[in-house]
């Protein structure tokens, strides 16, 4: 009988100031490493666990001192998943910082630099956020949908979510 693999739940924001997409270089981590990410992200606390907005936004105040009150246009954009001898289900969310690029914002996680949006998908990212990033700028930019993705280790397959509830 095969064991029953753990669950990791995760979030990342991406923030965005005109045509500018905020991006950290992740260095010394054990999850991901010398890789370009989403702005602020991290794993659920145990209260979290049903609330991904509350995760993101928590690690949002706590790796970029950046609140709530402080973005507009917080979507709740993709949710991935995928098996790597445990069950990677991140939930990708993606909001404005009016007049952010003129901030100057630290993050003891890394390097964060404002990319012109059009040179976005030509950086090296983890696995599952570049596909989000590529699909995010081809089409999820554009509507309100949230999309639904699934690795298989080649590519992720996006589904739109869409509500059918009675």
């Amino acid at each position: 009988m095969e064991k029953i693999e753990k669950l990791r739940n995760m979030t990342s924001i991406y923030l965005l100031c005109e045509d500018k997409m905020l991006l950290l270089y992740r260095q010394g981590s054990r999850v991901v490493n010398d890789v370009w990410v989403g702005s602020a992200g991290g794993h659920f606390e145990e209260s979290e666990l049903n609330d991904p907005e509350a995760c993101v936004l928590r690690e949002l105040e706590e790796e970029l001192s950046i609140t709530k009150d402080m973005i507009v246009d917080l979507e709740l954009k993709y949710i991935t998943l995928r098996r790597m001898g445990e069950l990677r289900q991140n939930y990708y969310f993606f909001a404005k910082l009016p007049n952010g690029t003129g901030m100057q914002l630290i993050s003891d996680e890394g390097q964060l630099k404002w990319f012109p949006i059009e040179q976005v998908s030509e950086l090296k990212m983890p696995f599952s956020a570049g596909f989000v990033v590529e699909h995010y700028l081809k089409t999820g930019r554009y509507d309100h949908a949230v999309y639904g993705g699934m690795a298989n280790g080649q590519t992720v397959t996006f589904v739109e979510l869409t509500d059918y509830s009675r």
